[in-house]
């Protein structure tokens, strides 16, 4: 096959530092969501949907075949961090967690994956984030030790 072909979803999702709220502005969420997705554009893994709460974000994009999932996580962790300690009302003792969850999702996934990120604020008014990453890394057959997962 002369040209290389690649369909390959996935939802990504990371939490700031010790799950603090720094992401309570909702005009600061808003922002930093156009930003994290045009960072992944830049990266060749158009979002589909970017979305989150005041204490993680998830994105939903089609992956880029040119890139690891380590170095496109690295990356945009690494200047939204940057941008948002510029933003006003954003302390600068912000800062994302170490680590990330990546889960693989089938294009006819996409939509109900896209509605579920859609609804985090409204899903998060009866459950925090470390229980949505439990039941996330339960769905998709993970298992994990707790001492290592948060931090």
């Amino acid at each position: 096959m002369p040209q290389s072909l690649a369909a390959v979803y996935v939802h990504g999702i990371f939490s700031t530092k010790n799950r603090r709220p720094f992401l309570r502005e909702k005009t600061i969420r808003e922002s930093l969501y156009c930003y994290l997705g045009g960072v992944s554009k830049e990266l060749k893994c158009p979002p589909l949907l970017v979305d989150g709460y005041i204490d993680h974000v998830h994105l939903l994009v089609r992956f880029s075949r040119t890139i690891t999932i380590a170095d496109w996580m690295k990356e945009t962790k690494r200047v939204s961090s940057i941008w948002l300690k510029q933003q006003r009302g954003v302390s600068s003792a912000f800062d994302w967690q170490d680590g990330y969850a990546v889960f693989s999702i089938s294009q006819p996934e996409c939509p109900a994956v896209k509605d579920y990120i859609a609804s985090q604020e409204e899903h998060h008014t009866c459950r925090g984030f470390q229980d949505e990453m439990r039941n996330l890394m339960k769905n998709n057959g993970l298992e994990w030790d707790e001492r290592y997962v948060w931090d």
